[in-house]
């Protein structure tokens, strides 16, 4: 179910609220992502996956999985491929009302319909993960989902 665009608006304002309460007291980064994948999870029926690809310092030029919640996804995406690693490229949201439709998706789950991929930046500027949820609905994600998640990444850049 897509929730009502009045509904996904105190959605995302109870979302937010939640991730400032997280963030105020922990400090740990891994922490943050998984309480934060909680929330969203929790709070957006249409989310049939959540969580965060983080950039693998060791290989600066690939995505690693985690936290997250939902079925089992790709463990590994190199910027550039599927949605997640061209978010990664480009540094931009990316909302995808079709993955089918989608070139070069990477179909970690065939189920998933419609994504939207958000860059996470730490303290510094630095591109330190994707926020990635996906739905089984085709065009699941809107502009009020980019302004609500935008928000909430913004609220972690400066715990990262």
């Amino acid at each position: 179910m897509i929730p009502i665009p009045e509904e996904k608006e105190r959605l995302y304002e109870l979302s937010v609220k939640q991730v400032k309460e997280i963030i105020e007291d922990e400090s740990d980064p891994v922490a943050l992502l998984a309480g934060t994948v909680c929330i969203l999870k929790s709070n957006l029926p249409q989310a049939f996956w959540v969580g965060f690809y983080r950039v693998d310092p060791q290989k600066p030029e690939e995505l690693v999985i985690g936290p997250f919640q939902g079925t089992f996804g790709c463990l590994r995406i190199p910027f550039g491929k599927g949605v997640c690693g061209h978010c990664a490229e480009i540094r931009q949201t990316m909302i995808v009302p079709d993955v089918e439709k989608f070139p070069g998706h990477i179909a970690c789950d065939s189920r998933s319909k419609s994504e939207i991929v958000l860059p996470v930046f730490d303290h510094a500027g630095q591109l330190y993960a994707v926020l990635d949820l996906d739905s089984t609905l085709s065009n699941a994600w809107s502009e009020e989902d980019r302004r609500g998640l935008e928000q909430i990444v913004a609220a972690l850049k400066e715990k990262l």
